[in-house]
């Protein structure tokens, strides 16, 4: 099956991770607006005493959506036509981002305004504007942040995430020509609001993402934070949404479930400050949706990792990890980065071109107990670093060890003989080309006994 394309933007996980280790200020901001998000969520998911019924039935929803996605497509294309919309589909990025350029185009129009979107960073559809003459304004205030510091996103929820209010001033200084900032909230917020006024009340086409995409009415979702994406979605004359094929919920009635978990997981908010529904166009405007595969179907063909696609992009793995909060979003590489994207990236641009990212993760599980649909992504990690093509020598090793346990007389004897490994003392390094491991690792001094020789003697 076709893997999706673009989604990989970075070095290699290990190189980039290195390089973000080494910057304090970094590991600062992530560290003081991670444990704050982790906080607020912990606190009003205690609220619920139904929490874990929530949580399973929103696993078991999107599990039936991904059983039964033919069908569900084909009703929300039925839905939409028969209320207004035009549905194109797209096997990959470069299709999706060929038709969205191409109905920009159409219009005449040389800027659109942005409801914020992950799918469009997926496919890299900012960049496909621009080749045709096409300026993209993120409306987001995060993804404003991001874009005019000519910078990545390196968080699903906040996207600036990895600056502080000191580096923003600057951001917008610059970006927006504005000398007469300080870095209080308010007036940075302000700033960025008349700034965006004159872009929704000029800008004739707009593109959005969706958080659920309802087969039973037609009706796309947006929950957000600030009302951006609500203008967004009511004043230009064109609106475009860009939609991964998972975001399909069956019913009306299942917002019910996804409505609780999301703004929990995502912000520590009993609900959205904005939750927009739009079931085709407003009058006088021109509505399409481009559904997007790029990879999610070849996802869907792995019993062991389709579970990823019950997403809800609400980055409560992220908040929780400690590799993350350690390295930040941009050493992933990727669009999606943390547990979610060291799960989701591979599968969806194949694990030959994503091999480090398994590998990304303690293992120590917090993002499966604090998924709200309750995706195990440790053991899809453990499953994706089997498939991960591996270097010679490690394939190699591997092989020894596999040899060396399938017998329990040569498992007996290697762990004794694991006993002189006590002459290296505790040197923190082992030679090459075993280094490559003791560089982020402490080698453990062994036992003087082994486990076996302990029970005999008992």
């Amino acid at each position: 099956m076709p893997r999706g394309t673009g989604n990989l933007t970075g070095a290699p996980f290990p190189e980039a991770a290195s390089e973000a280790l080494d910057n304090a200020q970094l590991r600062r901001n992530l560290a003081k607006a991670t444990g704050t998000i982790r906080a607020k969520r912990a606190a009003v998911v205690d609220e619920l005493p139904d929490w874990a019924a929530l949580r399973a039935a929103g696993a078991a929803i999107k599990d039936d959506v991904l059983a039964n996605l033919d069908t569900y497509l084909l009703r929300f294309e039925a839905a939409l036509t028969e209320r207004g919309s035009t549905v194109h589909w797209a096997r990959d990025a470069e299709e999706a981002t060929r038709i969205v350029t191409e109905l920009v185009t159409a219009t005449g129009a040389r800027e659109v305004i942005k409801v914020k979107s992950m799918a469009t960073a997926e496919i890299g559809l900012n960049e496909a504007l621009a080749a045709a003459g096409v300026a993209a304004v993120e409306t987001d205030l995060a993804e404003l942040i991001v874009q005019l510091g000519h910078d990545r996103p390196s968080h699903i929820l906040v996207p600036a995430i990895h600056r502080n209010r000191a580096e923003i001033r600057e951001i917008f200084a610059e970006g927006m020509g504005a000398t007469d900032l300080t870095d209080d909230p308010r007036v940075l917020a302000e700033a960025a609001r008349a700034h965006l006024r004159r872009k929704f009340l000029t800008v004739d086409v707009a593109v959005s993402g969706a958080n659920f995409a309802i087969a039973e009415t037609g009706g796309l979702v947006v929950v957000e934070s600030e009302g951006n994406g609500r203008m967004c979605l009511t004043l230009p004359r064109t609106l475009i949404s860009v939609v991964g094929i998972e975001k399909i919920i069956p019913a009306w009635q299942d917002l019910e479930v996804f409505l609780q978990l999301l703004p929990r997981s995502s912000t520590g908010e009993r609900m959205n400050p904005y939750t927009s529904v739009w079931t085709g166009p407003t009058e006088g405007q021109t509505s399409h949706v481009v559904l997007v595969d790029n990879g999610r179907t070849a996802t869907l063909a792995d019993p062991d990792g389709r579970a990823a696609l019950r997403c809800i992009r609400c980055s409560a793995c992220l908040n929780s990890c400690p590799v993350y909060e350690r390295t930040g979003g941009h050493a992933y590489g990727s669009t999606y980065p943390g547990p979610i994207g060291a799960v989701l990236s591979p599968q969806l641009t194949g694990i030959d071109r994503n091999p480090t990212l398994p590998y990304a993760s303690s293992l120590c599980g917090v993002c499966y107990d604090v998924c709200p649909v309750a995706i195990d992504i440790p053991s899809m990690l453990v499953h994706l670093r089997g498939r991960a093509p591996k270097p010679r020598a490690e394939a190699a090793a591997m092989r020894a060890a596999a040899w060396a346990m399938s017998d329990h007389r040569r498992w007996r004897r290697l762990l004794r003989a694991g006993r002189l490994g006590r002459a290296l003392g505790r040197r923190p390094m082992l030679p090459p080309p075993l280094s490559a491991w003791t560089r982020a690792r402490d080698l453990p001094e062994p036992p003087r006994q082994t486990f076996r020789d302990w029970w005999d003697t008992r």
